[in-house]
């Protein structure tokens, strides 16, 4: 086999033509396209990264609302503890004052009542004294039939009652 030059040089001046027209017509446009993929992924990438970055940041505000959002129900829970603490003071403080005014009004009740029976004995009691005196005064008995007429008249008292 021997070389022959003029093959060789043929040979590379059409590789040389070839390599042209690639590079003019297939290399510019693959490489383009290459270089607009390359874009693509790096522009994916950091949209991921991004994504991931306000991914931990919502899951940090949805944190910091959860913690915000418990202490409030923590707050409004010990607010209702207190009203009802509070209502529950009122209500006994109410029913203490009302069972303490009751009772004074009974015990009124009771002394009125109590004065009223009195002054009905007294009225009674001085009504019958009038009628033994006159009765003494009409028979003037002596000693013995006036302690019984008084006692007739203490029996009779008794009876009404």
């Amino acid at each position: 086999m021997s070389l022959v030059w003029e093959n060789m040089v043929f040979s590379i001046i059409a590789f040389l033509i070839l390599y042209l027209l690639l590079r003019k017509y297939a290399f510019g446009p693959l490489f383009d396209v290459m270089e607009k993929r390359r874009a693509l992924v790096q522009q994916q990438m950091d949209e991921a990264a991004n994504s991931r970055t306000q991914a931990q940041t919502f899951v940090e505000e949805q944190k910091q609302a959860l913690a915000t959002a418990r202490k409030e129900a923590y707050d409004i829970i010990e607010q209702a503890r207190q009203t009802s603490a509070r209502q529950a003071d009122d209500i006994l403080s109410g029913a203490k004052e009302e069972s303490v005014r009751l009772k004074e009004e009974a015990a009124r009740d009771i002394e009125s009542e109590k004065n009223k029976a009195v002054a009905a004995l007294r009225n009674e009691v001085s009504s019958m004294s009038v009628a033994i005196a006159s009765k003494i005064l009409e028979k003037q008995v002596d000693e013995k039939e006036q302690e019984q007429l008084v006692g007739q008249y203490l029996k009779e008292v008794g009876d009404k009652q």
